[in-house]
This record gives C-alpha cells, sequence and structure tokens, in this order.
C-alpha cells in the first residue's frame, strides 16, 4: 500500500514506518490470520524495533483498524478521483459508475491481500473495530451514491433505483467479481474484466443495444 499523503521532517519518516507495517500486517494476517499473528511477526516483517509497532500503535488491534481505514481510503480516493476525471473529460453519469468499476479493478489488483481481509472482515460483527469499518464502508459507497444521485437529478437515471442498494450493490459487485477473477480466472487480463462488467453496467448482457 505504498501511496500516502506527502508530509515533510518526521511526520514523513513516521509516515514512511507506518506503511512498512501496514504492509507486513496485511501481508501476515491475509496469510494466517488475525489472531494468529503477533506483533513480533509484523515488526519483523517490516524491519523493525517491536517497539516501533507500539510507538506508532498502541495495540495490535488499533493498527489493523487504523489498516482498514487507510486502505478503505485510498480504495475511496481513487473512485472519487475516476468520478471527477469524468466529469472534467465531459462524460455521463454511466461513464463515470464505469470509471469507478475500472477504478475499483485497479486497486484491487494492486491490493488483493487488503481486499480479501476487507471482505471477509465485513462478515464479521464481534470485532472491536466493527464500528470504523462500516464507517469507512459508507464513505467509500457514498462516492457511487453521489454519482447515481446526480444521475436521477439529470435525468440520466430512473427516479425508480433504489439509490443505497444499487451503489451498495454495485460496490459489491466490483468486490465480489474480483476476487472470484484473482483466485479463479488469473489468467484474465483487467482489461477483459473491466470489459465484463461494463457490459453488465450498461445492460448489454442481453444481446441488445
Amino acid at each position: 500500500m505504498e501511496r500516502s499523503i506527502a508530509t515533510s521532517g518526521g511526520s514523513t519518516r513516521r509516515e514512511a514506518t507506518r506503511q512498512k507495517l501496514y504492509e507486513a500486517a496485511v501481508t501476515l494476517i491475509a496469510e494466517q490470520g488475525f489472531s494468529a499473528t503477533t506483533v513480533d511477526e509484523i515488526a519483523e516483517r517490516a524491519g523493525v524495533a517491536k517497539g516501533t509497532v507500539y510507538y506508532n500503535f498502541a495495540s495490535k488491534s488499533v493498527l489493523f483498524e487504523e489498516l482498514l481505514r487507510h486502505g478503505v481510503g485510498l480504495l475511496t480516493a481513487s473512485l472519487r478521483e475516476a468520478s471527477e476525471r469524468t466529469a472534467r473529460e465531459g462524460g455521463g453519469k454511466v461513464d463515470a459508475l464505469d470509471a469507478m468499476v475500472r477504478a475499483g479493478l485497479v486497486f484491487i489488483d494492486r491490493y488483493p491481500a487488503f481486499t480479501q481481509l476487507y471482505v471477509a472482515e465485513l462478515w464479521r460483527t464481534n470485532r472491536a473495530w466493527q464500528s470504523t469499518l462500516m464507517v469507512v464502508r459508507q464513505e467509500a459507497v457514498a462516492v457511487v451514491e453521489g454519482v447515481l444521485r446526480e444521475g436521477v437529478d439529470n435525468g440520466e437515471f430512473s427516479e425508480e433505483i433504489d439509490i443505497r442498494l444499487t451503489a451498495a450493490a454495485l460496490v459489491g459487485m466490483v468486490l465480489v467479481a474480483a476476487l472470484d477473477w484473482k483466485s479463479f480466472q488469473p489468467e484474465r487480463s483487467l482489461d477483459d474484466v473491466h470489459a465484463a462488467l461494463s457490459r453488465l453496467l450498461q445492460g448489454r448482457v442481453s444481446g441488445k443495444r
């Protein structure tokens, strides 16, 4: 998860350290689960002292909570940038949704281990970070909701669509399809997967134009 907010001096170094810890944690937890992963292992994988982990995060749970916040934040930013870029280029709301589908696929292709963790955690209700996960999930879905709402307002989409459920369904479609792609159809290219989802999004799976 190499992208980060640029800061200066000590803040830049601390952010770089946090990036290393995020990467180590997400890889280890994806490999062996949260409970089986220790702070010592995270520190060793990141190439830092154990005390560095606790300097940046109060506990392993806090580290994981911040990892979820950080990762979903990157996804949200990618979706928003795709929508805004489409608007600058004069595209419609369907084009914006299509660009967001691609942005989601690019994110998952770059961070498959994080995506696996994120999807798995969505189904768990006994985690200390559940409320944080729900907040950051809604931030990502809200970007899609905004595009749908604007499409309804300008007449591009039907007023009958359920904006909240449709937005959640689109995000879920990308997550599930991408995980299936990475796990069971890795020979397919990102362009190929995007084209398939694009046809589905634009209602062209029936063969009618």
